[in-house]
């Protein structure tokens, strides 16, 4: 009997001995996660790091180009529309987007005599009304994101609602948990 007992506490010694130390290590994981904000001047200095890369020494050059500045004209049209999250009217002129783009299912749409590529983060039942939209509909788009790339010779607009014909073909669903 007395044996048993001892095998019993030996075993529950071993075992809470694996879980501290395992909660020990799951502590010590998230302390090192966790970082506070970067103040004004070392966001500066990473900038200025970042733009002695390659990568940044090639967005700055393109960012001076004459394409560049085509981009920046487009989307200072259309951003009063974004910050106010105002209705934009479009008329979509491609279903695809440029060769060997990598932003996932997306139109080619011209808002105010300028073209746009309107990005969408659909869900596999949201596509299919997206697939029925055809060359020179008029669309109205609703977004709070508007970005570009050096990449793309068109700004890069985030939609969060699509209508035509006054029937919502895309709303945004927000995914739970995140941002």
């Amino acid at each position: 009997m007395k044996k048993v007992m001892y095998v019993l506490i030996l075993t529950l010694i071993m075992v809470s001995g694996f879980v501290y130390a395992n909660l020990e290590a799951n502590s010590q994981k998230t302390k090192k996660q966790i970082q506070k904000p970067l103040s004004a001047a070392e966001k500066n200095a990473a900038m200025k790091k970042w733009e002695a890369t390659p990568d940044g020494i090639m967005y700055k050059k393109w960012e001076n180009s004459p394409e560049a500045k085509k981009v920046f004209a487009a989307e200072d049209k259309i951003w009063k529309n974004i910050t106010d999250y105002t209705n934009m009217d479009g008329v979509v002129t491609s279903l695809s987007l440029p060769a060997g783009s990598r932003l996932g299912f997306g139109l080619m749409v011209r808002i105010n005599n300028e073209n746009y590529i309107i990005t969408f983060d659909a869900e596999k039942s949201q596509l299919e009304q997206l697939r029925s939209l055809k060359v020179n509909d008029r669309i109205t788009i609703k977004s709070r994101n508007i970005s570009h790339a050096p990449k793309y010779s068109y700004p890069i607009i985030s939609c969060e609602y699509l209508e035509r014909d006054k029937k919502v073909i895309f709303k945004r669903i927000h995914r739970k948990g995140g941002c």
